[in-house]
């Protein structure tokens, strides 16, 4: 007997006709779609990732360290160096990537008749994370109540935490897609108006931000619904690692062990991010020039006609686009990948070695010309003359 029961049918109704999350894995000469760092694993970083992973080899019939303790130490001592705030082994926890721990703390704090607020256009797993176990999403918004659309202001967000109640709260910082980052005093009030959410600012950029531009782990301290996210996947050139982290009052992380997969951090990942870590300072030695590179990007496109984001992040969002997805195919066409994040007029893109950021400003140059709201209004200035 067939079975009669189509599978869209028995999936849950809120997944039916949903996207998965996925950026384009194209064979081109310049990808600059997925914020990855273009610098690769040093040699000698490599050798001691090979040396730590046959250390561990032998003993994989044994279940991993469920508490990745000397990993936790490390990332805490990590942190401390260059976080400017002293932390404890115990505030620390890793996932692999830091969807994982984003998805950890949705599933200890969210879920059914719960609700998650974050701050769009942002990260788009948020909503994702949030959904895919239940939680209802919010779609709160920049620019309210101001010229830049891009900004979040603390009226704003204040005002929208308190019609929305929500249970967790999203705050990105610098922002993806578009690179810009939060004043510590927007951190602050939502916090302090979202009295029974808590609050999850996401730092997966943190690295490449401007000299000035403050972390949120500085406030840590006396908030214990506050978490601070990162990851491992951009400026240590470690993407393929899987290695994210969060930061949080001991009690939540504590919290965190209740959802968590058993043993849910391989060997050979501990083992990587580990070796990783021994090399912090060589494994950043890439992010000023990733930083000269998309600050160079932000002032060509401008040259351009374009309209970039000044950005404290490793990619650099631009607009004034008549058509972005006809660009994207333009650029692409060139041998360049960037990526096309749903924001009508905008385009987004890494900032890699100096070589890839030569490919795409010719390129964006070659067409600049029709793809800009710029020229095509200079265009029509000329043939109304």
């Amino acid at each position: 007997m067939s079975d009669q029961i189509s599978l869209d049918a028995l999936l849950r109704p809120d997944l039916r006709g949903a996207s998965p999350y996925g950026a384009p894995q194209l064979d081109v000469p310049v990808r600059l779609n997925t914020n990855e760092n273009s610098y690769p694993v040093p040699e000698d970083v490599v050798a001691d990732i090979t040396a730590r992973v046959a250390a561990v080899a032998p003993e994989l019939n044994r279940y991993p360290d469920r508490e990745f303790t000397e990993l936790r130490t490390e990332l805490a001592a990590y942190l401390s160096r260059t976080g400017g705030v002293e932390l404890e082994p115990a505030q620390l926890w890793a996932g692999n990537g830091s969807n994982e721990v984003l998805q950890h703390v949705v599933l200890a704090f969210g879920g059914p008749g719960r609700t998650a607020l974050g701050f769009t256009p942002a990260y788009s797993m948020h909503p994702l994370i949030s959904t895919g176990v239940g939680t209802t999403w919010v779609d709160g918004l920049r620019g309210q109540g101001t010229d830049a659309p891009f900004d979040l202001t603390v009226e704003s967000a204040v005002e929208q935490v308190r019609e929305h109640q929500p249970h967790v709260v999203f705050l990105c910082s610098p922002n993806n897609p578009t690179g810009t980052a939060l004043t510590l005093d927007v951190v602050e009030a939502v916090y302090a108006a979202a009295e029974r959410a808590v609050v999850v600012v996401d730092e997966a950029y943190a690295e490449f931000a401007r000299p000035g531009t403050p972390s949120a782990l500085t406030l840590l301290q006396g908030r214990p619904r506050l978490v601070v996210t990162r990851t491992m996947s951009k400026a240590f050139a470690f993407a393929g690692g899987r290695l994210g982290y969060l930061a949080a009052d001991p009690a939540l992380v504590d919290a965190l062990r209740l959802v968590r997969l058993p043993y849910h951090l391989s060997a050979p990942t501990q083992a990587i991010a580990l070796a990783a870590l021994a090399h912090a300072d060589q494994m950043l030695g890439t992010v000023e020039a990733i930083k000269e590179q998309r600050d160079r990007m932000v002032a060509e496109l401008a040259d351009l006609g374009f309209a970039p984001v000044a950005s404290d992040a490793n990619f650099v969002l631009f607009g004034g686009l008549v058509d972005a997805a006809a660009t994207w195919r333009d650029l692409l066409d060139r041998g360049v990948l960037v990526r096309d994040v749903g924001i009508p007029h905008y385009l987004r893109v890494t900032a890699g070695t100096p070589a890839e950021t030569d490919a795409f400003l010719a390129a964006a140059a070659e067409v600049a010309t029709t793809a800009t709201t710029t020229a095509t209004s200079r265009a029509t200035d000329r043939s109304s003359s």
